[in-house]
């Protein structure tokens, strides 16, 4: 059971918070509820929430500002909901500093999966000092900046290789195109999106069972690209 998490669900649609409340606390998580993010930000400061889901259009503080402002105080995992059509809404909220996103209407295996993956990349410990990364079927040794697919070493070049370790650190989340440019290739280069599709393309070739079918570089239509490593 998830009785140590709590989830702050913030949502002016009341159907939705109720389902959400009823569906996170029949699996053991402390749920509350706002229905706008003046409301969620003192919630947050008084009850401190291990994970948020929120969505983006309410009444007086959205979705977005809120994230800005959750996230100037604290790294606490963010999903974001988002309606279909806001492809834009979504990059700009990820770049506030979201963790995720789920379209709505959704899934609520699908939103499920998302809370476990979001609050075990939240519990784990800070790799800044670990020499070996693994997610999935990827290993990375990052002394010898050499990686493993399935247990089979893998060629790599340099940007290669730090574009894939950049993956592997950040497993089942949605990254926007400016995130992982800035990463890789620095804040000169977060509008050069042909670099990403360039070396997303290559890197598919070398580690997926079916380039043409990608099973692990997973593409978030307008938003920038996701690193599966679950079944």
């Amino acid at each position: 059971m998830n009785q140590s998490h709590r989830i702050l669900v913030v949502d002016d649609e009341p159907q939705i918070a109720r389902v959400l409340r009823r569906s996170l606390a029949a699996r053991g998580y402390e749920v509350q509820i706002a229905i706008e993010g003046e409301e969620a930000l003192e919630i947050f400061n008084a009850w401190s929430p291990d994970l948020i889901i929120t969505d983006l259009s309410m009444p007086n503080m959205g979705g977005l500002e809120l994230c800005r402002r959750v996230r100037a105080a604290s790294q606490a995992p963010i999903i974001v909901l988002t309606a279909w059509g806001e492809e834009r809404a979504k990059v700009e909220t990820l770049d506030a500093g979201a963790d995720d996103y789920v379209t709505k209407p959704f899934g609520m295996d699908e939103l499920l999966a998302r809370v476990r993956a979001a609050l075990r990349r939240a519990s784990g410990a800070d790799d800044q000092h670990v020499k070996v990364l693994q997610a999935g079927d990827f290993l990375a040794d990052l002394e010898s900046r050499s990686v493993k697919v399935r247990g089979v070493e893998t060629h790599l070049t340099p940007k290669e290789y730090e574009l894939l370790v950049y993956l592997i650190r950040h497993p089942n989340k949605a990254l926007t195109h400016r995130a992982l440019l800035g990463a890789v290739w620095g804040d000169d280069y977060i509008e050069q999106t042909e670099y990403l599709r360039v070396f997303i393309g290559q890197l598919r070739k070398k580690i997926e069972p079916d380039p043409a079918k990608p099973r692990y570089i997973l593409t978030e239509p307008w938003v920038g690209y996701r690193f599966n490593t679950e079944d």
